[in-house]
């Protein structure tokens, strides 16, 4: 079943403040591999004109998701069927790094709805803000719902095995014969 083409457009309520901590960007920069001082050591990013360590550039993702997550994915109105649901695209739109320390909100927008070929193609942008107001960064992500029709039936998924033996035993014969 198609999304809703009336959702385009709807923004949801911003969320509860998130406090970025100095732990959970050490953690997440560890975690991608990203040694650079500036996400560990609070003298390394004062370095470089920034007022604690920051976070990497994909450290947001994790507020933008769960914020679109717990608002569009979550709305029954919408009716996504997340079992269905792929990542499409992710992309981050910077005003400022996130540094430790900052509390901050996110405003979720649905910006389109698309159908291709039976797939639903949603398009979410992430407002994040500081507690001043500020914007410090927009996060665009694109989810693919996929089609139902799409899907292989249990049928041909029963087929394959059968197959794939009568592909063996074409490939044992002609080794036997030679060939």
């Amino acid at each position: 079943m198609a999304l809703d083409q009336s959702f385009v457009g709807r923004s949801y309520p911003p969320t509860a403040p998130y406090e970025v901590g100095r732990e959970k960007i050490r953690e997440f920069a560890e975690a991608i591999g990203d040694t650079n001082p500036v996400y560990f050591d609070p003298e390394a990013a004062k370095a470089f004109d920034h007022p604690d360590v920051i976070a990497p550039p994909t450290f947001v993702f994790a507020l933008t998701f769960k914020a679109a997550g717990q608002q569009v994915i979550e709305d029954p109105q919408l009716g996504l069927d997340y079992s269905r649901v792929v990542h499409g695209d992710q992309r981050f739109v910077y005003t400022r790094p996130l540094h430790a320390g900052d509390r901050l909100t996110v405003t979720s927008t649905i910006d389109s709805i698309k159908s291709l070929a039976g797939n639903d193609i949603l398009s979410v942008r992430g407002e994040v803000h500081d507690e001043a107001g500020e914007h410090v960064v927009t996060s665009y992500t694109t989810l693919v719902a996929r089609a139902v029709e799409a899907q292989e039936s249990p049928a041909k998924a029963q087929d394959i095995p059968a197959q794939a033996q009568d592909a063996q035993a074409a490939d044992a014969q002609a080794a036997k014969d030679g060939r």
